[in-house]
């Protein structure tokens, strides 16, 4: 078996990650050409994406819908249980998180690996060091905006840097 060249490589996403402190997610996600204002499944702010998406779980491979924040100052992504848009962190219940450290890819699941997913057209991946996260968008437009979002903090695969 050969070693990957990764000078070669290149990520299987559109952007790579974004680290100015001044950098503003939701103008970027807009000059990217996507419809926030029509996509009223996600609250996207200038640090923030938040929304609910429907997950696959780690250990009981069942199909859970959970609200998810990408905080780009806090430098995670997170999910936790409530069954309404948290308005503060007293009223979270954390279920999970992902440090964009530990992001190595977002792709659309072209293969279909998912092929238990409540709506494969909509399912992308999220690939950390130790998981693959699959995860169902409520709309097409939501997915890339999700996906989009998700690679600016994304730090696993920062190789392709250099």
């Amino acid at each position: 078996m050969r070693a990957k060249n990764f000078s070669q490589a290149r990520p299987m996403t559109r952007y790579l990650p974004i680290r100015k402190e001044e950098f503003d997610l939701r103008t970027h996600i807009e000059t990217s050409g996507h419809s926030v204002d029509t996509c009223y499944h996600i609250i996207l702010t200038e640090k923030m994406c938040k929304g609910y998406l429907v997950k696959m779980g780690g250990k009981i491979k069942s199909w859970k819908k959970r609200w998810f924040v990408f905080d780009r100052l806090k430098r995670k992504y997170i999910t936790n249980t409530m069954p309404f848009p948290p308005l503060d962190k007293h009223e979270t219940k954390l279920k999970g998180l992902i440090y964009f450290q530990a992001i190595e890819e977002v792709y659309y699941d072209h293969l279909r690996s998912a092929t238990k997913s409540p709506n494969p057209a909509l399912t992308f991946c999220v690939k950390t060091y130790d998981r693959l996260y699959y995860m169902v968008a409520p709309s097409a437009e939501a997915m890339r905006i999700w996906m989009d979002g998700i690679v600016t903090g994304a730090e696993g695969y920062t190789q392709f840097l250099n």
